[in-house]
């Protein structure tokens, strides 16, 4: 049960900083979904951080890495709204838009992961 009351309190702080980052008053006229993607890209690079650390330092405890990877980032980071956002530039005909956006996700957040596990390395 502890393990659930850090991940809840990890989650918390991931789900209001992506909150707090939605509320940023900026929208590209072509409606590509900046701030999604940052916060994917933010969040793929601080769990390849902490994954890293963790794998160089054992001894960190172990409730801390669940309140930071599941929780935090888990918290943070947005499969769903990326999914949805997606989907509905595709049914808006933005297919451009759409492509350029899944594209830059996946490729974007993978590269942000290996780049901090680079730099704790």
């Amino acid at each position: 049960m502890i393990n659930c009351i850090f991940v809840g309190l990890g989650g918390f702080v991931g789900s209001v900083c992506r909150y707090l980052i939605g509320l940023i008053p900026f929208q590209p006229d072509n409606g590509f979904p900046v701030k999604t993607l940052a916060i994917n890209i933010i969040g793929s690079f601080l769990i390849g951080l902490i994954a890293a650390l963790a794998a160089k330092f054992p001894n960190i405890d172990p409730r801390l890495l669940l309140m930071l990877k599941v929780g935090i980032c888990g918290g943070f980071t947005t499969f769903s709204t990326f999914a949805y956002e997606s989907l509905d530039l595709f049914k808006s005909g933005s297919i451009i838009v759409a492509l350029s956006y899944v594209i830059l996700s996946v490729v974007l957040s993978i590269s942000a992961a290996f780049a901090a596990q680079l730099i704790v390395r």
